[in-house]
């Protein structure tokens, strides 16, 4: 295991786009994109959490923006504009986020305040390519991370509150069907998930500090530990497939340092489907 960047204050929702690693810092409202040696540069600002990211096919970063209700979009020259509202589907807090080849957008409201708040149900909306927002699924348990399969057959959703990764079919339309479990993860809440060219899934689990890797049914084929929260994970997709996770200290930590990180692990196959 490599650490190729500390200080980072609140890191998620890494993407794996054009040869380098971008994720969120959803403490410092930043967008970061981080090379293989640990070169790093502040591409875009935010003021939100969170702020989970995608592409559209033509590269046009996407920051799905909780605090405004709102998916932006930052076009070739780098300013910031809005690409759909979200404020008449949910007024709950805003996930994450996956783009399909034809630039349908799936993001995901956990249902309820957080922390603090009364877990409720949550859902997943469905924004076109001409940023038309509507509702695709609901009663999710703490909707999280989400990813397309490669044969663009089915997307995957990580239920947090219900232990399990749950699939749904990919209707011509966009429209999601024959709702099922695609793995139980007992005693594991999984956070953000990516999916690799093999088939399986790998998860990150905050509380129990590490990212494993299953097949549809539930089988544990890999398991890598880490010493903080690891909250979500991405995958290469080159000759030299690598994990990377992103975590860091959750829940009463007195640290007065960022314990932010991200780590990279060689990985039995690369990345496959969306994002």
């Amino acid at each position: 295991m490599t650490v190729l960047m500390k200080g980072i204050v609140f890191g998620e929702s890494p993407r794996w786009h054009a040869g380098r690693l971008w994720f969120s810092d959803w403490g410092a409202h930043q967008v970061i994109v981080l090379d293989r040696e640990g070169r790093h540069e502040v591409v875009v600002r935010v003021e939100s959490f969170p702020m989970c990211i995608d592409f559209l096919p033509d590269g046009q970063l996407l920051v799905l923006d909780s605090a405004g209700r709102q998916l932006l979009r930052r076009n070739a020259v780098g300013s910031m504009t809005t690409h759909a509202d979200l404020s008449a589907i949910s007024d709950k807090p805003w996930n994450d986020i996956v783009v399909d080849r034809n630039g349908n957008a799936y993001v995901n409201s956990i249902g309820f305040d957080f922390p603090g708040g009364e877990p409720a149900p949550g859902l997943v909306a469905l924004i076109s390519a001409e940023g038309v927002a509507r509702v695709v699924a609901d009663d999710l348990a703490f909707p999280n991370g989400m990813a397309i399969t490669a044969d663009e057959s089915t997307l995957i959703v990580a239920e947090s509150h219900g232990c399990r990764l749950t699939a749904f079919d990919l209707g011509p339309d966009g429209t999601l069907g024959h709702r099922r479990t695609w793995a139980e993860t007992p005693g594991d809440h999984p956070d953000g998930i990516c999916v690799d060219a093999e088939g399986a899934v790998w998860y990150a689990d905050v509380g129990n500090r590490h990212c494993v890797r299953v097949r549809e049914g539930g089988e544990v084929l890999q398991t890598i530990e880490v010493d903080r929260g690891a909250f979500a994970c991405a995958l290469s997709r080159d000759e030299r497939p690598v994990l990377f996770i992103v975590g860091q200290a959750y829940g009463g930590t007195d640290d007065a340092e960022p314990t932010g990180q991200v780590w990279a692990y060689p990985a039995p196959a690369a990345g496959a489907g969306w994002p």
